[in-house]
């Protein structure tokens, strides 16, 4: 067994290693979207700051796992490496490995960011790990036979609903007044004849759709149009045309008297909806509960498609759980050799 680290400091790696990213993200514990090539490659181009370093750990020649960091100054002072994607805009992060490589990969990883050619950093500061990953099992303790200090904390709730086979199962796993209020708000927007929705695809045009999208969110609430900067803009915009090609990208419209009162963001993987983010114009609508006949129209069809879960992701919002919503954690990890050194 030879196991080998290269390393990329450019985007280019990002190119170097597209044939084979996804296809090791598929044999991994940490399938998700915000780990694909598509993701991680339009992140940096938008959202990277600091220094790229992607690591590939391969054994004999087979690529086993893929670490893609940055290095940057941190609010302390300190030099920390982070997972690409983090923190912003990216719910769910980790390391890319093999199923039943983790030792090795990290052994691997860790003897490599000891050595000579590793950038200077104090901390690995790991964010959005979901509560399942082996990285939570197995990196604390390889790090503390190193003498470094681990902490270990919940960094986010994820309400998730795991939907039954039918829109009645579904409606009979809620609370007997939100079931009302879903049925109400349905009658209600079933007898409205100036009343829509529909899923952007091949026969519209995405980039007036997302310029549409955009706006409907900077409406919907001061921070969010706040968050809404040129450059996160930009990132929104590639972001759905990359996950658009790719089949993954769910843009849902509701409109009323034929103007676009609430859209929904998402993305479909692994059989599995992720609720990326959302618009409202709550003031033209104030009564309407357009947010809540939306959510409840993409449930319906995410049941009707087969899906397995309808994931809210990160937030407590009180709407996750009154759809049903029920917590899994994303947490943080961090790893300080600074004080194993002293």
């Amino acid at each position: 067994m030879t196991i080998l680290v290269y390393s990329y400091h450019t985007p280019d790696g990002f190119d170097t290693l597209a044939e084979e990213w996804n296809d090791l993200l598929h044999r991994s514990a940490a399938d998700t979207l915000f780990l694909t090539l598509e993701f991680q490659r339009t992140w940096w181009r938008h959202l990277g700051n600091g220094d790229l370093l992607i690591l590939a750990i391969r054994d004999d020649g087979e690529l086993i796992g893929i670490a893609p960091l940055f290095v940057s100054t941190d609010l302390q002072g300190q030099r920390a490496l982070a997972l690409t994607g983090c923190v912003e805009v990216a719910d769910y992060l980790d390391f890319i490995v093999a199923r039943g490589q983790e030792e090795p990969f990290f052994d691997a990883l860790l003897d490599h960011l000891t050595g000579p050619s590793a950038p200077e950093w104090d901390v690995l500061d790991l964010c959005n790990i979901h509560q399942d990953s082996p990285t939570l099992a197995v990196l604390p303790a390889l790090a503390e036979a190193r003498g470094w200090t681990v902490e270990a904390g919940r960094d986010d709730v994820c309400p998730v609903v795991t939907l039954p086979g039918t829109w009645e199962e579904y409606l009979q796993m809620l609370d007997g007044k939100q079931r009302h209020e879903i049925r109400r708000r349905l009658r209600r927007a079933g007898a409205h004849a100036a009343l829509n929705w529909y899923i952007v695809g091949r026969e519209h045009d995405l980039e007036a759709e997302m310029e549409d999208f955009l706006e409907l969110m900077a409406a919907s609430s001061p921070d969010k149009a706040t968050f809404l900067t040129p450059r996160m803009r930009n990132f929104f915009r590639d972001l759905a045309r990359v996950t658009f090609d790719a089949r993954w990208l769910q843009l849902a419209f509701l409109k009323i008297n034929g103007q676009k009162a609430a859209a929904y963001l998402s993305f479909v993987y692994n059989n599995r909806v992720l609720v990326y983010n959302s618009g409202l114009d709550w003031q033209t609508f104030p009564k309407f509960g357009a947010g809540i006949v939306l959510t409840a129209y993409c449930i319906r069809y995410a049941i009707d498609q087969g899906r397995d879960k309808f994931d809210f992701m990160q937030g407590d919002e009180r709407y996750k759980y009154q759809f049903g919503g029920q917590d899994e954690e994303v947490r943080r990890l961090v790893i300080d050799r600074t004080k194993g050194m002293s």
